[in-house]
């Protein structure tokens, strides 16, 4: 048997993802800012408590310290996109049934830093600390 198969929850992700761009055709022109911040809200919203307050976090300290970045969904996930291309995203601990919730940045975010640098964190809480950390790591992926 090949390992080229998807998962359960990558494929859940993948019709998610589908989902998700039929919803904004269907809204065309009629689409807003608020329209998908809604989403990425309504998606926050129905996480479990622990992953919900992470997210619930990470989307106020995007909207902080990033505001040029546009809520939208990124394959079920709240994400955070500059020119629609996503530079930064959370993955819940249930999406792929992980032990830890994830901050992830696309090739997007402008972070590099030598020939390496970490382009995601896992996130089990957020201390004063982590936040500030995040916070800059979000200043530089949009400078």
């Amino acid at each position: 048997m090949s390992n080229t198969t998807f998962t359960a929850e990558e494929r859940a992700a993948m019709q998610e993802h589908a989902r998700d761009m039929k919803k904004t055709a269907r809204r065309g022109s009629r689409a807003t800012a608020a329209d998908a911040e809604a989403d990425v809200l309504a998606k926050i919203a129905a996480m479990p408590e622990a992953d919900r307050v992470l997210a619930e976090r990470v989307h106020a300290l995007v909207k902080a310290n990033a505001p040029a970045l546009t809520p939208k969904l990124y394959y079920g996930m709240p994400a955070y996109a500059r020119d629609g291309k996503v530079v930064c995203f959370f993955q819940n601990a249930g999406k792929f049934k992980s032990r830890y919730a994830t901050l992830g940045f696309t090739d997007a975010a402008t972070l590099d830093d030598g020939s390496m640098w970490p382009a995601s964190f896992a996130l089990t809480k957020l201390t004063r600390a982590d936040e500030s950390r995040i916070a800059a790591l979000l200043t530089r992926a949009v400078a």
